[in-house]
């Protein structure tokens, strides 16, 4: 049997010494704002780009890797050895998933694997982490590939996001709705489903009131939570991170809470002040 890389993209807002500790690889993104182009997480930081955003007043656009750059990483590992796992953010959210299909397709079958996670942020981080506890096990790719198929419908992911400036910037909202929103205080959340983004909830309130809310919709009593690993993931938002960090261990056993930030890719879509849990439902 011979040894097996994971790889995953930007998108999956897995930390460096998460990766690190899983020996994972990563396929940058693009940002592109103000008629320059960045390699998410590698050129910009989410920081960065929300200063770009004042500065020119748009909504940075992101892109998929162009194919070239898949086949040019898968290569590298199928001559060293390796057969590859590679786990994508959503197909219904970027091509990139067609991308690194297509590139799939230049080497024998069985060396190259590509998982359509169907979601984003930290919900692609559970199936990478995933295939690499998998990995640890001495399974081999096919039988991680098709655990991971399995999973992606368990996959829960949900943020709540502070401002609806970003959403109405890329059209996911209207002018009234923004103005509405933010004379409202109005704080939606967002529910990965079907591999796309839609709206549920509705806050208002003191913050931490907010994130209890959000909580309980999203989690409750957890009885359906896989313990092992939950992530709780944020754009420039430590304290909500750090409130609902604090909850998941208070309420619920679960073996660890991992706390990330979210790459500029998902930034660019959620806008500072989000925080997500994500979690793989049994």
């Amino acid at each position: 049997m011979r040894n097996i890389k994971i790889i995953t993209d930007s998108t999956a807002d897995l930390s460096k010494e998460l990766l690190d500790k899983y020996d994972i690889s990563v396929i940058p993104l693009y940002v592109n704002i103000g008629g320059q182009s960045y390699k998410d997480m590698v050129d910009i930081t989410p920081l960065e780009l929300y200063k770009l955003v004042d500065k020119y007043n748009e909504l940075p656009k992101s892109s998929a890797p162009p194919i070239a750059n898949f086949l040019e990483v898968f290569r590298k590992y199928v001559n060293e050895g390796y057969d590859i796992i590679h786990i994508s953010i959503s197909s219904n959210l970027s091509s990139s998933y067609q991308n690194a299909l297509l590139a799939s397709k230049e080497f024998e079958d069985g060396r190259v694997y590509v998982v359509d996670s169907k979601n984003l942020s930290t919900g692609i981080g559970q199936l990478v982490i995933l295939a690499a506890d998998l990995k640890e096990k001495g399974l081999d790719a096919k039988f991680i590939y098709d655990e991971l198929i399995k999973t992606v419908p368990k996959v829960r992911s949900s943020f709540i996001i502070s401002t609806l400036k970003y959403l109405y910037m890329g059209g996911r909202c209207s002018s009234l709705q923004m103005i509405a929103g933010s004379l409202l205080k109005i704080h939606p959340q967002i529910i990965v489903e079907n591999g796309g983004m839609i709206v549920g909830s509705k806050y208002r309130g003191k913050e931490e009131k907010i994130l209890r809310d959000f909580y309980n919709d999203h989690v409750g009593d957890g009885a359906k939570l896989r313990k092992k690993r939950v992530f709780v993931t944020h754009s420039v938002y430590d304290n909500g991170a750090k409130y609902l960090k604090e909850l998941l261990e208070q309420n619920l056993d679960i073996d660890e809470v991992l706390v990330t930030h979210a790459s500029c890719v998902i930034s660019t879509h959620c806008g500072p002040g989000t925080v997500g849990i994500l979690y793989i439902e049994d």
